[in-house]
């Protein structure tokens, strides 16, 4: 059973990426063509995995994304960004768990950063096809979403290798 400090640690710790993945999102902003726009916010998505687990990652990663969309006024892209990125981070956590067994920590995580983007390339693409009611428009927006996925991918692995896993966590007592 988690003492209270630890529980107050994890509930701290849940709320500052949920409010970080808002941040990363709506602060370096790139248009696109299909009235969305390419962000940062998949780097905090793949790091609340592995620091927070599947479920507790993808709440973050959901709720955080979702309220980017609110406050950038993508109001359409919302509901789709919240299940999208949720279930990125759960299989981001999942794959990452699964690869720890056969590969070192950084080939896990790289491994299921690209597993996470291609969920949420493939999401996107469906949601704008579904959205404009065409296949060209989820072909022409492809681009963008891959472009969106190997930046999130690449900076999630190398903001946590670099930086994240060096702070030292708190010790019990």
């Amino acid at each position: 059973m988690k003492s209270n400090n630890e529980r107050i640690r994890l509930l701290t710790l849940r709320g500052m990426l949920t409010a970080l993945t808002t941040v990363a999102t709506i602060t370096i902003r790139i248009p696109t063509a299909t009235k969305g726009y390419v962000n940062l916010g998949d780097t905090i998505v793949n790091i609340s995995a592995w620091l927070l687990g599947g479920v507790y990652g993808g709440v973050a990663g959901g709720i955080g994304s979702f309220m980017a969309d609110i406050i950038a006024g993508c109001y359409i892209y919302a509901p789709a960004t919240l299940i999208i990125k949720f279930f990125m981070a759960f299989a981001c956590f999942k794959v990452y768990s699964l690869c720890l067994k056969e590969y070192d920590s950084v080939d896990a995580r790289i491994i299921s950063a690209i597993v996470s983007e291609v969920i949420m390339i493939t999401g996107y693409d469906i949601f704008t096809g579904f959205m404009y009611k065409s296949v060209y428009s989820a072909i022409v927006a492809l681009p963008e979403f891959v472009i969106q996925g190997i930046m999130g991918g690449t900076f999630s692995v190398i903001l946590y290798e670099c930086i994240i896993k060096r702070v030292p966590t708190l010790k019990k007592r």
